[in-house]
């Protein structure tokens, strides 16, 4: 492929080298399918999670509880850690006998036709078969000056950072930004995170709310929620973020107002692929868009925003172009967590929504201090909540805030899934000692 006359035909073309793509990429060459994968920059091979998300915030975030580690080694350390992951995952596709990866950006030019252009070079490829996976992009709300400001930075950029901040402000209270209010304030920074909505992480109970709070209070990190921010101004060596409430200063800030669909330049009106109202690119089930030969897979397509989700929608693909089509993500549930410290998990209904869906509840509360294991570990911060239905006995929702609530957590979606009751969980053998154990007294409270 060398001049810009070249035309290519193959089966399977994914566009973006996310969870979900590259992902597939392997397992359809390795069913002898050909596939071309095209990622427009080097520095994105293995995709959001892995060079500008999950692995380096939570490496960041890992390092942050040591002592003696500086913001900047723990940077250096990220840094060499990501670029071992990348070149490792762009080699886990190109090695591959039926795969080529081909480093340039994507748009179509009709629905079975991609035009891409490299470096060096303009290619046409053909496929009976077109994946997206291009993932999504940081937005930032029309702020006065904030576009401007050398103090303003992304999820991605402050992960770049060599200074610690004295005073670090986030605009945003979504779980991005919590996650990063603990990273920075464990390396030593004030953070100050401006929420504009009434209720800060609404979609907790009240008590594991609260909870969480008082943790971050101890950790020098205040919520200001109902705030409207009206400009930023930079001075010489620091910016004024000047809200309906007064002025806050900041050596750094982090914009952490959510993200949306990566489809620029895509052109995908060429190939008749529609988006919602949101800007996603619209999907069946089966995550075929309004081209049935074509699929989006991950936050593209509008699914949740975590990386085992955009795995999930591979499985699903998988099942339509080599299975039987069983896999879908109808009924899909999961749980969540966020790498707070100690770490919040999620799963089921919290007692909120169960009452509101007409369950008759019952609710158990355990404080992380009363657990032997978190003794051990010095990490006695938190609260374990669990939902229960009154009438079956069945468990409706788990929400933790205690360490190693992240790895909690997945027990508990599997004995949602499976319908247990709390006695089942409750006389479960657990080894000690461990957190997993202290499931054992936060179900016995129901008797």
């Amino acid at each position: 492929m060398t001049n810009s006359h070249n035309i290519r035909h193959t089966e399977h073309l994914i566009i973006g080298f996310g969870k979900a793509g590259k992902t597939l990429a392997q397992t359809l060459a390795k069913a002898g399918k050909e596939v071309i994968l095209v990622e427009k920059s080097a520095d994105m091979y293995g995709g959001t999670c892995i060079n500008i998300g999950c692995i380096p915030s939570k490496k960041l975030a890992f390092l942050s509880h040591e002592r003696d580690v500086s913001l900047s080694d723990a940077i250096a350390r990220k840094n060499q850690l990501i670029a071992k992951l990348n070149q490792a995952n762009f080699d886990k596709v190109n090695e591959l006998d039926n795969a080529t990866v081909i480093t340039g950006e994507a748009s179509f030019i009709d629905d079975k036709t991609v035009q891409v252009t490299t470096a060096d070079d303009t290619l046409k490829i053909t496929a009976d078969h077109i994946h997206i996976n291009t993932g999504a992009y940081n937005w930032q709300p029309p702020i006065d000056g904030l576009k401007d400001s050398k103090f303003a930075h992304d999820s991605t950029s402050i992960m770049q950072l060599t200074q610690l901040p004295k005073q670090l402000v986030i605009i945003g209270g979504g779980y991005i930004g919590l996650e990063f209010a603990f990273i920075f304030a464990g390396f030593g920074s004030v953070v100050t995170i401006l929420e504009t909505a009434d209720t800060f992480l609404p979609k907790e109970d009240a008590d594991i709310r609260q909870n969480l709070l008082g943790i971050m209070a101890n950790k020098h990190i205040t919520v200001k929620t109902k705030q409207q921010i009206k400009q930023v101004n930079d001075a010489n060596n620091h910016a004024v973020v000047v809200t309906e409430d007064g002025e806050l200063m900041a050596d750094a800030i982090l914009v952490a107002t959510g993200r949306r669909a990566n489809t620029q330049g895509l052109n995908l009106d060429k190939a008749g692929v529609k988006l919602t109202d949101k800007g996603n690119i619209a999907v069946n089930d089966r995550l075929q868009t309004s081209v049935p030969h074509i699929y989006a897979m991950g936050d593209v397509a509008g699914s949740p925003q975590f990386t085992y989700i955009s795995l999930d929608d591979y499985r699903v693909v998988k099942s339509q172009v080599l299975g039987d089509g069983t896999h879908t993500t109808k009924g899909r549930t999961f749980a969540y967590a966020v790498f707070t410290n100690p770490p919040l998990a999620n799963v089921g209904m919290t007692e909120q929504v169960a009452k509101e869906q007409g369950h008759a509840v019952k609710t158990a509360v355990l404080e992380a201090v009363n657990i032997p294991k978190a003794k051990i570990l010095e990490q006695t911060d938190g609260l374990l909540k669990a939902v229960i239905d009154a009438k079956t006995d069945k468990i409706l929702g788990v929400q933790l805030l205690c360490d190693n609530a992240h790895e909690l957590i997945n027990f508990m979606d599997l004995a949602i899934r499976q319908g247990l009751t709390y006695q089942e969980v409750r006389d479960y053998i657990f080894t000690h000692p461990t957190m997993s154990e202290a499931l054992n007294e936060l179900f016995a409270q129901f008797g």
